[in-house]
């Protein structure tokens, strides 16, 4: 049975339960299976969690622009 794709959670939400993974690996009590499951989660969590500070480094780039002549544009997270 394929999974199901885990919808984006709050930047804060994925590092709490990073953090709880870490914790749960760190313990060494998990089976080897569950131990692999978790691992492939902090992944999906990390790299989540890595392009939504991109995208907030990418916004405060267009704020702080030095050019007080440079047109502003929207930002959009689907072009990122």
């Amino acid at each position: 049975m394929p999974k199901k794709a885990p919808q984006s959670a709050s930047f804060e939400t994925a590092l709490n339960e990073l953090e709880q993974i870490v914790n749960r690996l760190e313990t060494g009590e998990l089976p080897l299976e569950d131990a692999l499951n978790e691992f492939e989660r902090g992944i999906q969590l990390a790299r989540q969690g890595q392009q939504q500070l991109q995208q907030a480094e990418q916004r405060v780039q267009i704020l702080l622009n030095s050019d007080p002549d440079a047109s502003l544009t929207p930002f959009n997270p689907d072009e990122a």
